[in-house]
């Protein structure tokens, strides 16, 4: 199994972002997704999360900003990002619990990071 994140770049202060991340792979179940991010110098910090249902949790700093949502069909989870401001520059991560096969245990995955930039 594997993501593949996808949909950061440069954008002004106000601008807006939609982040992208796909599951690919054979015969597996997702379970919650998220997207975390991690600036220069900080830890990585959860900004949204979603569980197979769609109940969201916000990180408080990205409450009326920013909206996570997912297709379970294609397996992609989002992130609308709106009215970005500089402190949300960072590398954003998607990360997914998935149950590879019906015999493995539920795992953690992690896509590959995307830059996002707002320009102040």
């Amino acid at each position: 199994v594997q993501l593949q994140a996808s949909g950061g770049g440069l954008v002004q202060a106000g601008g807006s972002l939609r982040l992208y991340c796909a599951a690919s792979g054979d015969r597996f179940s997702i379970y919650n997704m998220a997207w975390y991010r991690q600036a220069p110098g900080k830890q990585r910090e959860l900004v949204a999360q979603i569980t197979s249902g769609g109940i969201t949790d916000y990180a408080d700093s990205v409450k009326g900003r920013f909206t996570i949502s997912r297709d379970n069909a294609k397996n992609t989870v989002y992130l609308q990002m709106n009215s970005l401001k500089p402190e949300d520059n960072a590398v954003y991560y998607c990360n997914a619990f998935i149950r590879p096969d019906i015999r493995l245990p539920l795992t953690s995955f992690w896509g590959q990071g995307t830059q996002v930039t707002v320009s102040s």
